[in-house]
C-alpha cells in the first residue's frame, strides 16, 4: 500500500505533470476555456495514460532497449487513436471543440516520459496505477484553471457540458453572474498563462506552509526527547 499511496501523491501533488513538471503545457493552455473542454481533454490523456502504462509494462521484458522509444510511441499513437475514434463516434461536438489537441496527445511529453521513466520498469498493477495518478492530477489542473478562466470570462461554470455527458447536463449549467462586456482576457491565451502562473504560485506558497509546520513540528519532538533525556 505504501507504493501506491506514494503514486498518489505524487501524480497529484508533488510531481504533478502540469503543475511541476510543466508539461503538456500546450493543450492545456489553449483549450481550457472552459470546465468542459478541460474535463474532455483530462479524461482522453488520461485513458491514453493508462493504457500505454499497462501496455509498455507488459511488453518492456520482450522490447529490445536500442528501439524502445519508437515502440513507446507506437503504442501511445495506437492508444490516441482509440481514444480519437471514440470521441469521434460518441462527443463528436466536443472533439471538434478540442481540435487537433487530440491527436497531439501522442506528444505530450508527459505520457511519454512515465511510460520510459516508471512503466518500463515497473509492474504492470503499479504502472497502471502510476498512470491513472498522473492522468487524474493531469486532469484536475485543467479543470481547475478552465473553470477560472470560464468563471472570469463568461460568468458560467459548466457550460457546454451536454457536449461531453449528453442532453441531461444541460442543466448543469451555472450561471453566476451576468455581465454585458466579457473579460476576454480570461478567455484568451494571455488569460491562460497568467491563471497557471497563479496555480503554481498557489502550490509553492502551500508547500512553503506545509513545510514550515513540519520543522517546527519535528522541533518540538526534538525538545520534548531532550527533556525527557535530562529528567531521567
Amino acid at each position: 500500500m505504501s507504493e501506491y499511496k506514494n503514486l498518489s501523491i505524487q501524480g497529484l501533488w508533488k510531481n504533478n505533470p502540469a503543475l511541476v513538471q510543466l508539461l503538456g503545457l500546450c493543450p492545456l493552455l489553449a483549450v481550457t476555456g472552459t470546465v468542459v473542454n478541460g474535463l474532455g481533454l483530462g479524461l482522453a490523456t488520461t485513458l491514453v495514460l493508462l493504457g500505454s502504462n499497462i501496455t509498455v509494462s507488459l511488453v518492456r521484458n520482450f522490447v529490445p532497449n536500442e528501439i524502445r522509444i519508437p515502440i513507446f510511441v507506437m503504442v501511445i499513437a495506437a492508444f490516441v487513436t482509440v481514444v480519437e475514434l471514440i470521441m469521434h463516434a460518441y462527443t463528436f461536438e466536443l472533439y471538434q471543440a478540442l481540435g487537433i489537441f487530440i491527436p497531439l496527445i501522442v506528444t505530450n511529453c508527459a505520457i511519454i516520459g512515465r511510460a520510459e521513466a516508471y512503466a518500463s520498469k515497473n509492474p504492470v498493477q503499479f504502472a497502471a496505477f502510476d498512470g491513472l495518478a498522473m492522468g487524474i492530477g493531469f486532469t484536475l489542473i485543467l479543470v481547475v484553471l478552465g473553470a477560472m478562466r470560464e468563471l472570469l470570462g463568461l460568468g458560467t461554470l459548466f457550460s457546454g457540458a451536454e457536449l461531453l455527458l449528453g442532453d441531461w447536463a444541460s442543466t448543469l449549467k451555472i450561471q453566476v453572474f451576468t455581465t454585458d462586456a466579457n473579460f476576454l482576457l480570461a478567455i484568451l491565451p494571455p488569460g491562460a498563462f497568467l491563471g497557471m502562473g497563479l496555480l503554481i504560485a498557489a502550490k509553492n506558497i502551500i508547500d512553503n506552509v506545509m513545510a514550515k509546520r513540519a520543522a517546527q513540528t519535528s522541533k518540538k519532538v526534538v525538545q520534548r526527547a531532550r527533556v525527557t533525556g535530562t529528567d531521567l
